[in-house]
């Protein structure tokens, strides 16, 4: 039942998600860096008070490694959100990762199509450099243990310090945020800046998405993981594209098709279908 529940809060918290990060993108294509601030914050928060016990709990991975895993996933992070920045649709984007509209066509010539070849080489590399971190994620877990809460806090405590180097994109992007219209949350009946609103519930929806991606880590394989991940970022996709009617031309079509071929072939489903049929069919025959 532990897999199951954790499947269900990647589908439930990670398409959640892509709503609320996509309608932070459309007014503020830039925003990836507090927006990503925001989630490890708050995860890193929620994981000294319950996880940590205020830092008196040692570890149980050492955190050497933990060092080395926090580099990979604060790299991912960062190249996923400056890709929002270079022309990619937030389809494509999906498609490669987990989450603008394109300004392609409003910006004709070399120079958008150049920004848009750097926006496709950062997704690959994070998409790259992920894959990597789950094997090096399932290689620990197999030597020490599995402790997905433990490693959630790490990974998301550990890089806060390296958002200095962002601060000011971040603080602008706070400014900007105060500025945003009044929405009035439902329920409770408090009013706010709609972008903290939208933000708020991006937060905690991405903490639902990888809690249950980092359960999933610690119960299945990193390829079980790749699966259930990569089928996820097909349902969002779908849903981007039906309810903000974002673009999808031919070519992500191919895309996407060449995805999810690479997956099959990664997973050998090709090979696993042909040594089933290859055979033969048992007799009853008895001696």
């Amino acid at each position: 039942m532990r897999p199951a529940f954790a499947v269900g809060l990647v589908f439930a918290g990670c398409c959640s998600n892509v709503i609320f990060l996509e309608l932070l993108a459309r007014k503020h294509p830039g925003c990836g860096n507090i927006v990503t601030f925001a989630q490890f914050l708050f995860i890193a928060v929620e994981g000294f008070l319950f996880e940590a016990d205020l830092g008196r709990k040692p570890p149980a991975i050492p955190l050497r490694y933990y060092a080395i895993m926090v580099t990979m996933f604060f790299t991912v992070s960062v190249m996923n959100n400056y890709a929002l920045n270079l022309n990619i649709a937030m389809p494509l984007h999906m498609i490669f990762r987990s989450t603008s509209q394109s300004s392609l066509s409003e910006k004709d010539g070399f120079q958008a199509f150049a920004w848009w070849l750097l926006g496709i080489g950062a997704l690959t590399f994070a998409l790259l450099m992920s894959a990597r971190m789950g094997i090096f994620q399932e290689t620990l877990y197999k030597q020490f243990g599995k402790h997905s809460k433990e490693a959630l806090f790490y990974n998301h405590a550990l890089p806060l310090p390296g958002f200095i180097f962002l601060a000011s994109d971040i603080y602008d992007h706070v400014v900007l945020f105060n500025k945003s219209e009044l929405y009035q949350v439902p329920v409770i009946s408090v009013a706010m800046p709609i972008m903290w609103f939208y933000l708020l519930m991006n937060v905690v929806t991405q903490y639902v998405c990888i809690r249950g991606v980092f359960i999933l880590t610690t119960e299945c394989t990193s390829l079980t993981v790749t699966l259930v991940v990569t089928l996820r970022k097909f349902v969002s996709l779908i849903f981007s594209i039906l309810y903000f009617q974002n673009p999808f031309t031919l070519w992500h079509c191919l895309g996407t098709l060449f995805v999810f071929i690479g997956t099959l072939m990664y997973t050998e489903v090709w090979k696993n279908l042909g040594t089933t049929k290859s055979q033969p069919p048992q007799d009853d025959k008895k001696d």
